[in-house]
């Protein structure tokens, strides 16, 4: 690719400055800035996003999704120069295609006669990694000048590592089909597969593993649904916990061909292996003396596929499983890809590339999911609660802000702005959610509420009889509540940016009363939980959502206006 001769040395007015150390600022107030952030969106990962310019950059690990999505170093060139304000750098357009040029250089094969085996398409490169220490350990017999031999156990481990060392393979060896079991989609008058759904299901059938993001309330376990109808066979399902495994079980027994008989629980309530079976990372994850009892649960069925739902919050152990089932097909589910851990290659690597993903604005300007506001609302502490975080432990500061008192009058104030509208208070310390539940009359619902309470609670809610509920972080991902309009987040797990869009994702689904979403954060001033929101809200911002911020003596006193008025 002659990159000199495809650069327009001239200025223009693009949206986009790209820098040579892989940086790219997006100015917002540009015409063409939207749709730069979709086209930048599949090779580049937002960093800041304050409120007139957002920062970029290009990753190793962003070029290759896009690579392994079908996206070519062309197109990614294409897309900076089209948008740039300024000429690129020749040295970063060549490393882009360098990088990109890495992928599938290495390619795992089936061979009918001796089995899995890596090729190299150029024989340097297999001989740089044959002397890798990492690597080295998980190839078998040299087959030739391309060739060497891989045990079909080491397959997913051999990809983590090849990642490693900036040679990420491209995964040509096929799956297993498993054991057959039909399933079938059973669209009717009040349901049907969406487009973006089928493009979904479409693209993970071409492919046989990999990663689908799309914003919650969008339908992803219709899209798990449809892969399991594509492969028919039989399948495992894994989830955050036995509250989502019942929400799957019922939207398959709408959805699809399904019949009671063939779903099956595993979790810490049941035990039940069947056709299709629904187990919880943390049944999985268990231990009894020192051992993972449930792993056999990989093994005691020929599966066809394996779907992890949330699989942005893969447990660690369950990486070590993913590695060790490479032949089965396997689809993750998730609204975002963003690991706090820095996991995001091993996601890559074991349960395959990102294979298709919807902007959150772009499903809410079709209507998919409920338009929402966001609104970051700041709290001066009294001067008791500044002496406390002033003198406390340096790990202590973040649970002295987030649970400051002075934060518990905003909630009855935000509360009476949105009279009548569903809401959820959201938290992670229980004893500022036993508070929050006794000062606002409400239900609260925490990981030690019993599985048969918690679904009681929530169908009290889904109908309207129950219209504000206290929840920890057991209402992060998976929980179901298309009224709720408004949440209220009193506390984090610091600066989970996944977090943050899980919780507002609680929100989206479209409303029948056609309403806006209101997601609040109340957040302590001048304490290290300002610094923690601020990194909270980048995923969200990258998908075009603004934070407004508000002092909290000015919503107590717009409140008063109104009562006044």
């Amino acid at each position: 690719m002659n990159l000199e001769a495809r650069h327009d040395p001239g200025a223009n007015d693009g949206p986009l400055i790209v820098q040579s150390d892989k940086t790219l600022l997006l100015e917002l107030d540009q015409p063409t800035a939207a749709d730069c952030r979709l086209a930048i969106a599949p090779f580049a990962e937002l960093e800041r996003a304050p409120e007139h310019v957002h920062t970029y950059r290009i990753t190793a690990l962003g070029l290759w999704n896009a690579r392994a999505a079908g996206m070519d170093a062309e197109h990614v060139v294409d897309v900076l120069l089209r948008y740039s304000r300024f000429p690129v750098a020749n040295a970063l357009l060549i490393d882009v295609a360098d990088t990109m040029a890495r992928y599938g250089r290495l390619v795992l094969e089936s061979d009918p006669e001796v089995g899995l085996t890596l090729r190299a398409l150029d024989e340097p490169v297999l001989e740089e990694i044959l002397r890798a220490k990492g690597v080295a350990p998980l190839l078998g017999e040299r087959l030739g000048n391309d060739r060497v031999a891989v045990a079909p156990s080491e397959r997913g481990r051999l990809k983590q590592a090849l990642l490693k060392v900036g040679w990420p393979a491209d995964d040509q060896a096929g799956y297993v089909d498993g054991a057959r079991h039909p399933i079938f989609l059973e669209e009717s008058e009040t349901f049907a597969v969406r487009d973006y759904q089928q493009d979904a299901i479409d693209t993970f059938e071409a492919a046989g593993s990999g990663v689908i993001v799309l914003p919650c309330g969008s339908g992803k376990t219709l899209v798990g649904a449809g892969a399991m109808a594509s492969s028919s066979a039989r399948t495992l399902v894994l989830v955050t916990n036995t509250v989502a495994a019942r929400q799957w079980r019922s939207e398959l027994l709408a959805r699809t061909s399904l019949t009671d008989a063939d779903i099956g629980e595993y979790s810490g309530d049941k035990k039940e292996v069947r056709p299709v079976t629904i187990a919880t990372y943390q049944i999985l994850t268990r231990k009894t003396k020192g051992q993972y009892r449930h792993f056999h649960l990989f093994d005691a069925e020929d599966w066809g596929l394996i779907v992890y739902d949330e699989v942005h919050l893969l447990p660690a152990p369950v990486f070590r499983l993913a590695a060790e089932i490479q032949s089965r097909r396997r689809l993750g589910l998730t609204a975002t890809l963003v690991r706090e851990d820095g996991r995001e290659g091993d996601v890559f690597s074991l349960i395959g590339p990102k294979r298709y993903e919807a902007p959150w604005r772009d499903m809410e300007s079709q209507g998919w999911i409920a338009p929402a506001h966001c609104t970051e609302v700041r709290v001066t502490l009294t001067e008791a609660e500044r002496m406390d975080y002033a003198v406390a432990e340096p790990e202590e500061r973040h649970r002295i802000a987030a649970t400051a008192r002075s934060k518990l009058p905003l909630v009855r104030t935000i509360l009476d702005r949105h009279e009548g509208e569903p809401a959820l208070v959201i938290g992670m310390y229980l004893d500022q959610l036993d508070d929050l539940a006794e000062l606002l009359g409400a239900p609260l619902i925490t990981g030690k509420t019993p599985n048969r309470e918690r679904e009681k609670l929530f169908a009290a809610f889904r109908t309207g009889d129950v219209e504000l509920l206290v929840v920890s972080k057991v209402a992060n991902f998976s929980i179901d509540l298309p009224e709720a309009s408004v949440a209220i987040q009193m506390s984090g797990t610091f600066g989970s940016r996944q977090e943050e869009a899980q919780r507002l994702g609680r929100l989206l689904r479209p409303k029948a009363s056609r309403r806006q979403a209101s997601f609040y954060s109340i957040v302590s001033r001048d304490t290290n939980e300002q610094d923690f929101a601020a990194n909270r809200q980048r995923f969200l911002a990258e998908q075009g959502y603004a934070y407004e911020i508000l002092d909290a003596a000015d919503l107590v006193a717009a409140k008063g206006d109104r009562h006044a008025s």
